[in-house]
């Protein structure tokens, strides 16, 4: 029995997959299309959306919010995830990479599903609440800019219902955050990270699943 979390080399993460992926063949797809995509790094590791997409069915969301879309992997796992009248609004500013997104989510017959806005994140979480969303959603999913994080959190935290997930990606950096941070992304990670750990409005776990991923109830 360990009583730390196990470290992965190559063979036993081969075998993490093999044991336990169930991927849908449009997420196979689009994992393979974004392999030699020049910002492959932007994807979520599959073992991680379909993580996500079990949390999704466990709290029964319906409504659901996505702050970076890049191509749509993780968007994707969402929607497969909800029910057939489920709804995912995905924040991002770039047409070019969500316009790859569409069409793997035409192909999984999702994409009645997503909303996609196309403006500044911040932009539309505030729209959400002045239009009386407020506390409407059930789950939220952010990856996008570092140092946005804080500021997309508190409009995800307002918008979601008591007992509503938040999820949020790169929050171990690499490992760079438990250094002396060299660079603005990092910096801000690690200011974000104590601020959660102290936040006394949700209930909290930091998940070593891929690239670290901060789960946070709303209580």
């Amino acid at each position: 029995m360990s009583t730390r979390t196990l470290n992965l080399d190559d063979t036993l993460y081969r075998y993490l997959l093999d044991a336990s992926l169930r991927e849908h063949p449009a997420l196979a797809e689009l994992r393979e299309f974004n392999r030699t995509h020049p910002q492959a790094s932007m994807q979520i590791a599959p073992e991680q959306g379909q993580f996500m997409a079990l949390l999704v069915r466990l709290i029964g969301a319906r409504r659901t919010i996505e702050v970076g879309v890049f191509t749509g992997y993780s968007a994707l796992a969402t929607a497969l995830a909800l029910p057939p009248d489920g709804c995912l609004i995905g924040c991002d500013v770039s047409r070019e990479f969500t316009d790859v997104a569409r069409g793997f989510w035409e192909k999984a017959g999702v994409a009645h599903k997503i909303d996609l806005r196309i403006a500044p994140a911040a932009d539309t979480l505030d729209d959400l609440i002045a239009n009386g969303e407020a506390g409407r959603f059930d789950f939220a999913f952010i990856d996008a800019d570092k140092g946005g994080y804080d500021v997309y959190y508190e409009r995800c935290l307002a918008l979601l219902r008591t007992g509503g997930l938040i999820a949020v990606d790169n929050v171990l950096w690499g490992g760079a955050v438990a250094r002396p941070a060299q660079d603005a992304d990092t910096a801000a990670l690690q200011a974000f990270n104590r601020k959660l750990h102290a936040d006394e409005r949700v209930d909290l776990s930091l998940v070593p699943i891929a690239d670290g991923l901060m789960l946070a109830r709303k209580r």
